[in-house]
Parts: structure tokens; C-alpha cells; sequence
């Protein structure tokens, strides 16, 4: 239902008459007089929706809670908004679908047309599309991209999310692509693995931040894959592109990420 309309009071008192009450009040003669609220609810005045979450915080932490926040993995806890919730359950949006008829979802492509420029925005990126299924889809997508004659082998970070590299794996064997994992060194990705890439190397992925949290050397890595004819694919946490150079700033070919940190909480720790 996208809208509701109350009941005026013509329409009150004919529903009224139509069960044989003359007013509201009757409707509740089995609750005794003492228990009704006669005087209005007798509450504080209202606060911002952040004032509200501070004070159910305060409440919150009369009970043990525990502080710790598991760093890296690519799931981070951040403040949604709620009226994100409440304009994504609209009809317009609450659908994974693409819509066909263009002349009855305007408001679906204009949604679409202002996502595509916030996403190209926050990229750097002349263009963006309108979204994959997943994150992990979306950089194996781009991994398929890549791939031209006499260019197919595949290098991935391996401080890559290990899900996000086991996809892009399956990828390339569906389609027998040769797949290669860039090693790590602490904790980060071992830069001298792209100074010698075979010259049949189509493209290069990395994450950032990566899997343990820590931010790598993008813009030297998208250097080197580009020094060795290849292009350079960047995945990235949206919300992390507020603070840090864009993928189109660092000379990156395709940018790719998780759209779930854009207004959808974490579950279960993922």
C-alpha cells in the first residue's frame, strides 16, 4: 500500500452509526474508566532521529556490551539513516528486476539514472551501470571485461575478500582463463609479484581496503599493470571513497564494489 488516507470524522461517525455506537468512546466500554488516559500521554518532547539513538544508547549500556569491532573482512558497521529503509521498501525500488516497460517506471529510471551519477561521482569514473547482483559478481564481470585476443591471464590480490576471489576463480575456469594470485606480505599486496607480468596478462585485481583492513598501494599497483599492457581493475568499499583518492584519480580502468554498506546493515556479522 503506497499511501494511506485516515478517516475523516464524517466518515468516523457513519461507520459508527452503521454498528449502532454513537462515539469513539463506546468502543472500548470494556475497558474500565479508570485505565483510559484522559489528559494527553505525558512524554518529552521530541528529539532528531541521532538524539533519539543516543539515548537508546545510554539505555543500551546499562547492560554488558561488548565494544569490539572485528576489523578488515569487508563488513563494517556504519549509521544508516532510517528513512533509507523506509524509501527502499517503496514499490518503486523493491524489486531486483529491470524495468521493460520504460513508460510506466519513470520513477524506477530516474532512481536508476541518480544512482548511476552518485556511483560515477563517488568513483571518478565517466560511466557507471546500473548494478549487478553482488559485489563478488561485479568483479568477476570485470575480470570478463578484460579479456582480449592474446590477453586473457587473470592476476588477483590475494588480500583480495576470500569469497571475491573464489568467484572470479570460478569465472575464469568456466570459460578456461588462466588464473593467478598476486601474493601477499604483510598483510598487503607484494608489489615487485606485478614488475615482471607475462605479456598475456589481461588485467589486474586488487581491494581496497583489503581483506585485513589495511589500505594498499593502489595507485602504484594500477602503474604497474598498466606498464605491462594490462588494465587495472580496483575493488572498493563505497563508503571508504569519501576519504580516500577515487579509482578514477588512481588510473584505474573498472571500478567494483559491494553495494550492500549503502543502506543495508550488517546481518550476522556479514
Amino acid at each position: 500500500m503506497g499511501s494511506y488516507l485516515p478517516s475523516t470524522k464524517a466518515e468516523q461517525q457513519e461507520m459508527l452509526e452503521a454498528i449502532g455506537l454513537k462515539e469513539l468512546r463506546d468502543l472500548f466500554v470494556d475497558v474500565p474508566r479508570e485505565m483510559l488516559l484522559e489528559d494527553s500521554v505525558n512524554i518529552a518532547p521530541g528529539l532528531s532521529e541521532l538524539g533519539v539513538r543516543r539515548v537508546m544508547e545510554g539505555m543500551a549500556k546499562k547492560n554488558t556490551v561488548f565494544d569490539i569491532v572485528l576489523r578488515g573482512a569487508g563488513s563494517y558497521d556504519h549509521h544508516i539513516p532510517a528513512i533509507v529503509g523506509t524509501v527502499t521498501s517503496k514499490e518503486e525500488f523493491l524489486t531486483t528486476y529491470t524495468p521493460y516497460q520504460a513508460e510506466i517506471s519513470q520513477g524506477v529510471l530516474q532512481s536508476i539514472f541518480e544512482y548511476q551519477t552518485m556511483i560515477s561521482e563517488l568513483t571518478g569514473m565517466d560511466v557507471s551501470n546500473a548494478s549487478v547482483y553482488d559485489g563478488a559478481s561485479a568483479a568477476a564481470e570485470a575480470v570478463m571485461m578484460t579479456q582480449t585476443r592474446g590477453r586473457e591471464r587473470v592476476y588477483v590480490a590475494e588480500t583480495a575478500h576470500p569469497e571475491v576471489i573464489e568467484t572470479i576463480r570460478t569465472y575464469c575456469w568456466g570459460r578456461d582463463v588462466p588464473f593467478e594470485l598476486i601474493p601477499q606480505k604483510g598483510g598487503v599486496l607484494d608489489l615487485s609479484a606485478l614488475e615482471d607480468l607475462p605479456k598475456d596478462t589481461a588485467c589486474v585485481y586488487i581491494q581496497q581496503p583489503n581483506f585485513f583492513g589495511q589500505f594498499e598501494d593502489a595507485e602504484k599497483a594500477a602503474e604497474l599493470a598498466h606498464a605491462a599492457g594490462a588494465k587495472a581493475v580496483l575493488g572498493v568499499y563505497p563508503i571508504a571513497l569519501g576519504i580516500m583518492k577515487t579509482p578514477g584519480e588512481m588510473g584505474y580502468d573498472i571500478a567494483v564494489g559491494e553495494g550492500q554498506p549503502l543502506g543495508i546493515p550488517m546481518s550476522w556479522g556479514g
